[in-house]
């Protein structure tokens, strides 16, 4: 029926918009044209566009290139979508043109019928105008790669870091809760000299702790946009105070520093920063696994498993086998860490493609950025909160173990030598007795001998050896 769509043009000729749509015949196109995933942008690529959007009506509202009271209107309309308030109104497909160009279409759209109505007209009147106003000064091919960097660094900002902070620090708590444990190491999943229970925590909090330091290392390049670049990085029909202008306003309306990129065809062409700030996703991901899957072991059992640590009771473990518990977080963990290196595939490539001048994969870049973003977010902080925070050890297990362990041994080649240090291992566990057993038949040690050179606490600690 009528009521049901206006009818919008653009430079093709006329299309039937939806009547309630904000967006405009460009944005029906796009919907038209891509029916491909049914997956559209993210949220917070949406906002990161009305961001940038935004901080463009500013500086060109201060290097009057628009008018003022029509760049007023726009930010207003902008500031609706930073807010999240028009989502609903961002339908095209993330598999689109390579450059995005339908999206930043979709926001001038969206924000130039807005704006009209703040302005006091009617949609589709183009008051204010798509192309003329909102996109002043500006391409999609600028725009885009300004948003995905807005958007990526956001999100490693105020969720990433965060939740890894908040890792890290369950970790550190448990690794002094558990320091005073001495247990069996292992290498190759074989029994190895003893460690501390909470030593091995330290290391997985070094690891994140590392972590944390690579998203450091990948935020300058990510500080960098490409705004002002334009269709191929000369800036043609833009100001040229109008780069850092409106960085300046986007670090305000963030509260994260940006700045001009160092060269806009760089920045427009390739985007390098993208794939070596996912690959700190990635990496960090791996250590997400490694971890969880390190404490699926320690928490093996209950009782015909490694055992040495008791994994939270998160839910019932199974449909057929009553009472059993897994480590169902941890799992999931291990999970995240598949789909971002699947993520990391694509945006490798994406970010090594593209022709001359242009980068033609910007919308998989943001898209699988992002859901990395939150994957690694959101499954350090369940992590933490779900599985290592509820630990515990299992101290005389531990203790049990370590006084069965050959390894204990390997203390004997300073006092004994190796080669007799290598025959009572081997005798302890052919005949079925402990190091210290075996030690003590042979005569090789006294019991006080034995008692210092066997104390499994002292091996976990570094000891200077040389003669007296």
């Amino acid at each position: 029926m009528a009521d049901d769509y206006r009818v919008e043009e653009d430079s093709l000729g006329e299309m039937e918009v939806p009547a309630d749509a904000y967006w405009g015949a460009q944005t029906q196109r796009a919907v038209e044209n891509f029916p491909i995933s049914g997956e559209t942008f993210k949220p917070r690529f949406v906002h990161a566009l009305g961001v940038v959007k935004k901080a463009a009506a500013q500086a060109n509202r201060d290097l009057e290139t628009i008018p003022a009271d029509k760049a007023d209107a726009i930010v207003e309309a902008a500031d609706e979508v930073i807010a999240g308030e028009h989502d609903d109104q961002f339908p095209v497909d993330v598999f689109q043109t390579g450059s995005g160009t339908s999206s930043n279409m979709n926001a001038n759209e969206v924000i130039a019928n807005r704006a009209t109505e703040i302005y006091g007209g009617e949609i589709g009147t183009r008051e204010i105008h798509p192309n003329d106003h909102v996109n002043f000064g500006q391409s999609s091919n600028d725009v885009i790669p300004t948003a995905m960097h807005v958007a990526s660094l956001s999100a490693l900002v105020e969720d990433v870091q965060p939740a890894l902070e908040a890792l890290a620090a369950e970790l550190e708590a448990k690794e002094a809760e558990f320091d005073g444990i001495v247990k069996t190491g292992r290498t190759h999943l074989q029994d190895a000299t003893p460690v501390r229970l909470g030593q091995e925590f330290g290391g997985y909090r070094a690891q994140i702790e590392k972590g944390l330091a690579r998203v450091e290392n990948v935020k300058p390049h990510l500080r960098e946009l490409a705004l002002g670049g334009t269709a191929v990085g000369t800036g043609l029909n833009t100001h040229p105070e109008f780069p850092q202008a409106a960085a300046d306003y986007i670090s305000e309306e963030t509260g994260i520093q940006f700045r001009e990129a160092d060269n806009h065809f760089e920045a427009q062409a390739a985007h390098d920063a993208m794939s070596e700030a996912h690959g700190a996703l990635k990496t960090i991901a791996g250590s997400l696994n490694k971890i969880a899957n390190d404490l699926r072991l320690l928490a093996s059992g209950p009782r015909n498993g490694l055992g040495e640590i008791e994994q939270p009771e998160n839910q019932p473990g199974s449909s057929i086998m009553p009472g059993k518990i897994n480590p169902v977080v941890a799992e999931a963990v291990n999970q995240v860490h598949k789909q971002v290196v699947g993520n990391d595939a694509a945006v490798g490539a994406g970010a090594a493609e593209g022709q001359i001048d242009l980068n033609l994969y910007k919308p998989i870049l943001a898209q699988n950025f992002l859901d990395s973003a939150t994957l690694v977010a959101n499954g350090s902080e369940t992590f933490a909160t779900k599985f290592v925070a509820k630990l515990e050890a299992n101290e005389e297990h531990c203790e049990t173990q370590v006084e069965q362990s050959m390894a204990l041994a390997t203390a004997l080649n300073p006092a004994i030598g190796y080669d007799k240090a290598s025959e009572v291992a081997k005798a302890a566990l052919k005949e079925d007795k402990t190091v210290r057993e075996v030690v003590l038949e042979r005569g090789y040690l006294t019991e006080e001998e034995a008692d210092e050179v066997l104390d499994p606490e002292a091996m976990t600690h570094r000891v200077i050896l040389g003669d007296d």
